[in-house]
């Protein structure tokens, strides 16, 4: 506990010493800022990272089993996951092994999500990243079982996530792995042809806006899942280099999500 409050108490004494209380709070105010950073500085850990990817494979290996059995899709999925994120050699290994732990009936869930979170301070962004790449693998065969479906909530309560949170990861994941990435389609004259009715409902789900919201609310929606996305964003707050081309995947669909919905309803 002490060493989340050191920086506080080097700039509270010191603050003191150069300036009374005036000063005091001033120092207070830098230890702030120094523990904030010295909190972050895993994020460009390599040991942390490697956690970071260990309770993700993990993770997802234990998700996988909750239904009964491994099905071959979800075995697929966390394979090309590990060919997306290009993870070779000893890094693959280790991903393998972090999805076979977690098969195991008594792999410790909670203790290992509690330890990513603390990992990942009070990064939201990356722990809603974390949710969205186990929500990949709760559809791998088309469909939520009713014991995905429960231990996805308990999932979420360790990260944070109220189960109606859960209910808007979940319409977004399945927005974006059931048919928004099958294309708009064109007509024979090589123009744009209006989107179809599940293309266009499921670009206001990837947005998390309501389809009789108005323009402004949408844009605000846009511009708010774009801010929890964007690639950069999530790398500064250190998202593994590997995940960075799935990062960059969803960022692509949010934008497509807006360029459909800004066409139909011919925002400027």
């Amino acid at each position: 506990m002490l060493a989340h409050i050191k920086g506080k108490l080097i700039g509270l004494f010191f603050g003191f010493l150069l300036g009374n209380i005036p000063g005091a709070l001033i120092g207070l105010w830098l230890g702030h800022l120094l523990d904030k950073k010295l909190a972050n500085a895993w994020l460009f850990n390599k040991d942390a990272q490697a956690e970071f990817l260990y309770t993700t494979f993990a993770t997802m290996g234990h998700l996988a089993k909750s239904s009964g059995q491994v099905s071959n899709e979800e075995i697929r999925l966390a394979e090309q996951l590990m060919t997306q994120m290009r993870l070779q050699g000893e890094l693959r290994l280790k991903a393998q092994e972090a999805f076979r732990a977690g098969k195991s009936a008594d792999f410790p869930l909670k203790e290992t999500l509690r330890r990513f979170r603390a990992r990942v301070k009070d990064s939201r962004n990356l722990l809603r990243f974390f949710m969205e790449v186990q929500l990949q693998v709760a559809f791998a065969d088309g469909e939520l079982h009713p014991a995905e479906r429960r231990l996805l909530l308990t999932i979420a309560s360790e990260l944070g996530f109220s189960e109606t949170e859960l209910e808007q990861l979940l319409a977004f994941a399945e927005a974006q792995l059931h048919g928004f990435r099958q294309g708009s389609g064109h007509s024979s004259g090589g123009r744009q042809a209006p989107p179809s009715a599940d293309r266009l409902r499921n670009a206001y789900r990837i947005l998390e806006v309501a389809e009789t919201a108005d323009d402004t609310e949408v844009k605000r929606a846009y511009r708010r899942q774009m801010s929890k996305h964007h690639p950069d964003k999530l790398a500064s707050q250190g998202l593994p280099k590997e995940m960075m081309d799935m990062a960059k995947e969803k960022a692509q669909d949010i934008q497509q999500a807006w360029e459909t919905i800004k066409a139909v309803r011919q925002i400027k």
